[in-house]
C-alpha cells in the first residue's frame, strides 16, 4: 500500500504545484492535500473532481478500493454544510409537519443527508429525480 501512496503523492507533485503537503488516513480511507498554488485554491470546485477521478483510476488499476479525496478542506468544509443544512431541513419538517426538499446534490451528499437524517426518528428521506437533478426529500413517518 506504501508504494500505492508513493504514486499519488508523485503524481501530485508531477503536476506542478507549489506547496503541496499530503496526509494520508488509512482507516477511514481519506487522503487530504494541502496545495497553496493559487490556481488550485481559485479552482478547487473542477481540480477535486479532476484529481478524484485520476485517482480513482489508479486505485482501480492497483486492485485497491478507492479513498475519499480532500483539496485544500474542501469536501470537509461542503460536508459541515451539508450536516447544518440537514438538521435545519429536519426542524422545518417537524415544525411544519411538511416535506422538505433540498437542492440538487450529488451521491455523496445526499448520502451525507441520509445519515443525518437516520438519527430523526419521525423522519425518513428518499431520494427523487433524475442525474443532475436527483436531490433528497425528507417526510415526516405518520
Amino acid at each position: 500500500m506504501q508504494e500505492l501512496f508513493e504514486k499519488v503523492k508523485k503524481i501530485v507533485e508531477l503536476g506542478g504545484f507549489q506547496g503541496v503537503e499530503t496526509h494520508i488516513d488509512e482507516e477511514h480511507r481519506k487522503i487530504s492535500f494541502m496545495i497553496e498554488d493559487r490556481v488550485v485554491s481559485e479552482n478547487v470546485t473542477t481540480f477535486l473532481p479532476a484529481l478524484d477521478h485520476l485517482l480513482g483510476l489508479i486505485f482501480r488499476k492497483e486492485k485497491q478500493n478507492p479513498f475519499v479525496i480532500d483539496v485544500n478542506y474542501y469536501r470537509k468544509e461542503r460536508e459541515r454544510l451539508i450536516s447544518e443544512l440537514a438538521r435545519a431541513a429536519a426542524k422545518k419538517a417537524i415544525i411544519t409537519k411538511q416535506d422538505v426538499e433540498l437542492p440538487s446534490m450529488n451521491g455523496y451528499e445526499r448520502r451525507l443527508v441520509h445519515m443525518e437524517i437516520a438519527t430523526h426518528p419521525e423522519l425518513r428521506t428518499e431520494s427523487t429525480g433524475e442525474g443532475k437533478e436527483r436531490r433528497v426529500v425528507i417526510r415526516r413517518i405518520e
